[in-house]
């Protein structure tokens, strides 16, 4: 059984996000947390002393958190009914990512996906605070899913690497059962920066395909091109639904969080990314 995070601001894309997310895990047993977060509109020391059931004063913060988060479930009981699927709705005074790192253990969680704003895709979710902010902090795959995304089934993973890293096989599990539950073809894309691979590059590449080997692969080589603008082409030139990328500092991931790089990805990515924390991260 799975256990996923839904986080909400009752916005349409929010609301987007959530259907995508049950319909890609429609065969599945999950349970589904619905996440409402919310902070006062005005600062007040019982707030800070222990949030609104301490306080005297009524906030109008708790009744729309409530309200909204019903309004939600009944909805996805109506439009997406799923005897596979159980629903628990989460109104919490809390940020939102220091409520997400309490969840991760106490609900033992194994996926976030939010949703992201507008046809810029992978620009709004760095650039947007919330989202920028669960991706960085995150101990577990967060997926983020663009407004305007139609939901069908994956047939096509494109994971980028960079081969220098050797991945762990149980960091790769989220990926592995994706493509399982799909039936999905996965491309290990490596974007050619110098003539040819290191030893260490070939040990990791070697390795990465072993870790597929129940799986529908294939590996791919582009030179000449930088590398967002190299994953952006293959993007537009080949029918990918979902984009992977390990998550790890200082590192290929993070060459994407750079300024340029995220206004020149960022315009033109409009399928669902899966961010993966890479705990070679920790070694």
């Amino acid at each position: 059984m799975k256990n996923i995070l839904i986080p909400t601001d009752f916005s349409n894309n929010a609301w987007h996000a959530i259907a995508y997310t049950v319909n890609l895990f429609k065969e599945e047993t999950c349970n589904f947390f619905l996440l409402h977060t919310y902070s006062p509109a005005f600062y007040r020391l019982d707030y800070v002393m222990g949030g609104p059931e301490f306080s005297a004063i009524p906030d109008v913060g708790v009744d729309i958190s409530i309200m909204g988060l019903e309004k939600t479930l009944e909805d996805l009981k109506k439009h997406h009914y799923n005897p596979r699927h159980r629903y628990e709705t989460i109104s919490s005074f809390n940020t939102l990512t220091d409520e997400i790192a309490e969840l991760v253990n106490k609900k033992q969680l194994d996926l976030i996906a939010m949703g992201t704003k507008g046809a810029s895709g992978v620009k709004e979710l760095f650039l947007g605070s919330n989202t920028v902010f669960v991706i960085r902090k995150a101990t577990i795959p967060v997926m983020a899913i663009p407004e305007k995304v139609a939901y069908h089934p994956i047939r096509n993973i494109l994971f980028p690497s960079d081969y220098q890293n050797k991945y762990r096989k149980e960091d790769l599990v989220p990926v592995l059962q994706l493509a399982r539950m799909h039936y999905s073809n996965i491309i290990l894309l490596h974007v050619k920066e110098e003539p040819e691979l290191s030893d260490t590059q070939k040990d990791n590449k070697a390795h990465l395909e072993r870790c597929m080997e129940e799986i529908p692969y294939q590996t791919c080589e582009v030179s000449d091109e930088d590398m967002p603008e190299a994953i952006l082409n293959y993007i537009d030139e080949h029918a990918i639904d979902l984009l992977v990328m390990m998550n790890k500092h200082h590192s290929f991931f993070d060459r994407l969080l750079t300024r340029p790089n995220l206004d020149r990805i960022g315009f033109h990515v409009s399928i669902p990314l899966l961010v993966v924390p890479d705990s070679t991260s920790k070694e």
